[in-house]
Order: structure tokens, then C-alpha cells, then sequence
């Protein structure tokens, strides 16, 4: 028999330390393996701009769990099934997109809490439960799964501190290529106008009292981030950096 497994990111956020991270949208457990080489904190694999799904996911958490580095899953959308499917296979940290109001948060928490308080589904022999070999799981697996929801629209930024407010919001991240569109400019998230909007709005996350997240691949926007309270961040992703090597070497 084996306890419950430590969720080292959310250890993390509740040390207030700043958690540097990779946004991983390959589908290859073996470039997830290396990733997970790199000293990132986290490694985030993104089922909703990929080719990646539930069943995708699996073989990339296999390949990480051996390694220092958490893995972050975020879901296609807020879809109890998915998440549920998700939080089966192994996944403690969950990020939800487009989270717009207090109660699409709630129902966010509902999703990855067990009943009586939640509504996600029970199943004994998974991977998330070591296969029935963690005694007492379905009591305790709440205190190691971590829920960071996404705001990325005005009108959610709008609702930051209410969302921060809801029970069970363990982080919040921002989206500036989403937020930067709702703000009027699509395909521009280093726009002044946008930084500005992402910068205050992490400052008020940090109020709040919640860790606030980002992902930027401007470095001065980085920089600036974590001097306004963010506390986990990245700047950069596979696909992007893969890109950038090879045609620096051409």
C-alpha cells in the first residue's frame, strides 16, 4: 500500500515560490521525457490548442512522473467528463480555459471534488488511485489536486475577484493571446495595451490573494510579470523553441 502522492506544484504555490514552466504542445512522450530534463518546475500539456487528448496525455504523464517536474494538464474546455478523465489518468494539476464568471469557477471546483461537495465521478482502480493501492483516496485526493482557472476576456478580468473568491481556486492564470483579442487586438499580445491589461490584472490576482500564472515568450513582459506577483510563469514553448533552434541553424 502506498499514501497519497504530494502535488509538488501546489506545495510550491503555497510556499508563494515562483515555479518556472515549459508549455508542451507535442504529442511524443519522449520529447516530454527530455523536457522534464530541463529544470523546468512544470511542464504544461495542452489538450486544447493540440493534437493532444485524454488518451494522448497518458503516455506523457508516464514519461515525466520518474522526474522532478510537475505536470499541468489543461483540458479542452470546462467538460466535467473530460476533466474527470483527466484527474483518472494521473493528473493532480488541472487548468481550465475560459472561465468567465464566479459560477463557471464553482462548477470548475465541482468537477475535480469529490461528492458530497463536488461532482466528480468515483472509480477505484485507476491510475490516479495507484490502481486501489492509496488508502482512504477518494477522502483526501482533494488536498493534492491543484485547479488554476483561465482568465482571458474582458469580461472575466472583469470578474477576478470574484472568481478569486470561490472555494477551491487553488491559482489563476491569464491568457494574453485571448485577452489580447477581446481587448480589440487579435494576434498582438505585446501590444502596450495588452501587457498593461495582463500586468494589472496579475497585481489583482495577487490581492486577491490567489497565485497568478502566466505564459509570454517576451522576456520584458516576463520580467515584469513576476516583479507584479506572479508566481508561476512561462516563456516559452516546445513547438516554438524547436522552431527557433533549428532555423538559427540553418
Amino acid at each position: 500500500m502506498t499514501g497519497l502522492i504530494e502535488n509538488r506544484f501546489k506545495a510550491g504555490l503555497a510556499a508563494r515560490r515562483v515555479q518556472h514552466g515549459v508549455w508542451c504542445t507535442i504529442r511524443d512522450p519522449l520529447v516530454a521525457e527530455m523536457l522534464a530534463l530541463c529544470g523546468y518546475d512544470w511542464l504544461m500539456f495542452d489538450t486544447e490548442h493540440s493534437p493532444m487528448d485524454p488518451v494522448g496525455v497518458l503516455p506523457m504523464l508516464q514519461a515525466v512522473a520518474p522526474y522532478p517536474a510537475s505536470a499541468i494538464v489543461r483540458p479542452g474546455s470546462l467538460n466535467l467528463a473530460e476533466i474527470k478523465k483527466l484527474l483518472d489518468i494521473g493528473a493532480q494539476t488541472i487548468l481550465v480555459p475560459h472561465v468567465q464568471t464566479a459560477e463557471e469557477a464553482a462548477l470548475a471546483v465541482a468537477a475535480v471534488t469529490y461528492p458530497p461537495e463536488g461532482l466528480r465521478g468515483v472509480s477505484g482502480i485507476t491510475r490516479a488511485t495507484r490502481f486501489g493501492t492509496i488508502p482512504g483516496y477518494h477522502k483526501r485526493a482533494r488536498d493534492e489536486i491543484c485547479l488554476i482557472v483561465q482568465v482571458e476576456t474582458q469580461e472575466a478580468v472583469a470578474q477576478i475577484e470574484t472568481i478569486a473568491a470561490v472555494p477551491g481556486i487553488d491559482a489563476i492564470f491569464i491568457g494574453p493571446a485571448d485577452l489580447a483579442a477581446s481587448l480589440g487586438y487579435p494576434g498582438e499580445p505585446g501590444h502596450p495595451a495588452v501587457t498593461e491589461a495582463v500586468l494589472a490584472a496579475i497585481r489583482r490576482i495577487a490581492a486577491a490573494g490567489k497565485p497568478a500564472g502566466i505564459l509570454t515568450l517576451d522576456e520584458t513582459v516576463h520580467a515584469a510579470a513576476i516583479e507584479a506577483g506572479a508566481l508561476f510563469v512561462s516563456r516559452d514553448l516546445d513547438m516554438a523553441a524547436l522552431r527557433r533552434g533549428l532555423s538559427a541553424g540553418r
